[in-house]
């Protein structure tokens, strides 16, 4: 029973104080109109503060939502195109081309068809230059680059480079939004990454780029040459989800910078071709090194000059300068003023390593030059061995005109 009254009383407590506000609210507005302040007015100036109010606690909550991820994303966006190509590609009929009579009496015949293919790219410059992989321009005999939002162009090749898998392209624009381009040296194993471009396709759906995050797993991966000839170094491995139609399209960190451009992928299966996580990416400054080649030359100057000469460390050779071993190549002649000369290298060293790889013959020499796709400009760090002690010295490969002018 005296619980049931204390409830009662609680009630009527709630009632009496309902009715004691709602009398004074009642003299306020009473007294507010008494000295002509409508007291609508009073009930409108509440509404505001608390609309104002629910907006501020909206705009705090948009803000929370935005990220370094979203602002990356937000700078990079408007410069990723998706592009379509109209290309011709080679086939042999299947069994025809296991055959040995067939190969062996028409062996260059080909059958040729049109087909579509595509890829993303991104811009570079405010007048147009776009980035890709070569093999999605590959054999193109029409280009069409598509920018968010949907505008499209067609695309001219202005240089590429099969080797290295990257390709410069050209449209007419002017004020184009264009990617910042990072310092792929710089990039930290753990950090976020995000992957943008235009995976199955999906860009002319939505006319924008699809966007996925991950982390630099690796990075300075040498694949070497491929069974192909391409040859991919120093990638960037990522776990951000790549696609096919990812290929050409930018890697960029939290900073919004470009520090990669997607190219492969790892499947695990021949017969699946999502991601599973195993994305590799060309770093940006060597994108840098070779769109500097295509945009001046069209193509990619490989050609080198060391003013080095090296023969075989035969075991007589080796009896003559004391040595227990015969691996490695002496030097025989270095030419005066050369990057040879330059490196401080001399007649008689034995170069015992060279780029990383111990050297047993001059065959070794050219394999790695060749796989590590050498040109102009490169430094190959290498150890020679002078009187009995191991030196480190740095080769840089000078270009051929420097030579041809010191002639």
């Amino acid at each position: 029973m005296k619980k049931l009254l204390v409830v009662a009383g609680l009630v009527l407590l709630v009632s009496l104080g309902a009715c004691s506000r709602n009398n004074r609210d009642a003299a306020v507005t009473t007294r507010e109109a008494s000295v002509g302040i409508p007291a609508v007015e009073t009930v409108s100036a509440g509404t505001g503060e608390r609309a104002s109010a629910a907006e501020q606690a909206q705009r705090q909550v948009r803000e929370s939502r935005q990220t370094a991820i979203t602002r990356a994303v937000a700078k990079v966006e408007p410069a990723v195109v998706g592009i379509n190509v109209t290309q011709i590609r080679e086939y042999v009929p299947r069994g025809l081309a296991e055959d040995p009579f067939f190969q062996f009496f028409f062996p260059e015949l080909r059958y040729r068809e049109q087909v579509k293919s595509l890829g993303s790219g991104f811009i570079i410059s405010p007048d147009g230059y776009i980035v890709t992989n070569e093999h999605v321009v590959h054999n193109a005999t029409k280009i069409v680059v598509t920018l968010p939002a949907g505008k499209k162009y067609d695309a001219d090749i202005v240089g590429t480079d099969y080797v290295t898998d990257i390709a410069l392209l050209k449209i007419d624009g002017k004020n184009l939004p264009h990617c910042i381009l990072g310092n792929s040296d710089d990039v930290i194993i753990g950090e976020w990454v995000i992957a943008l471009g235009n995976p199955f396709g999906l860009f002319e759906v939505g006319q924008q780029p699809s966007v996925t995050v991950g982390v630099v797993s690796a990075k300075n991966l040498d694949f070497g040459r491929q069974g192909d000839d391409r040859v991919y170094q120093d990638m960037i491995q990522t776990d951000a989800a790549i696609n096919p139609g990812n290929s050409g399209g930018p890697m960029a960190n939290a900073l919004g910078e470009v520090i990669g451009m997607n190219t492969f992928i790892f499947t695990g299966s021949d017969y699946f071709q999502g991601s599973i996580g195993l994305g590799f990416a060309i770093p940006i400054n060597r994108v840098k090194r070779v769109v500097k080649d295509l945009k001046t030359f069209g193509r990619v100057d490989r050609q080198f000059w060391t003013g080095l000469e090296v023969q075989d460390l035969r075991p007589s050779i080796a009896r003559y300068f004391g040595l227990r071993s015969s691996i490695g190549v002496i030097v025989s002649n270095v030419e005066p003023g050369s990057p040879a000369e330059k490196a401080g290298l001399q007649v008689g060293d034995i170069i015992i390593e060279f780029n990383g790889q111990r050297i047993t013959n001059t065959r070794d020499i050219w394999s790695i030059l060749d796989n590590i796709d050498a040109k102009a400009g490169d430094v190959i760090p290498l150890k020679v061995l002078r009187r009995g002690q191991v030196l480190s010295l740095r080769l840089k490969l000078g270009k051929v005109r420097e030579r041809s002018r010191r002639g």
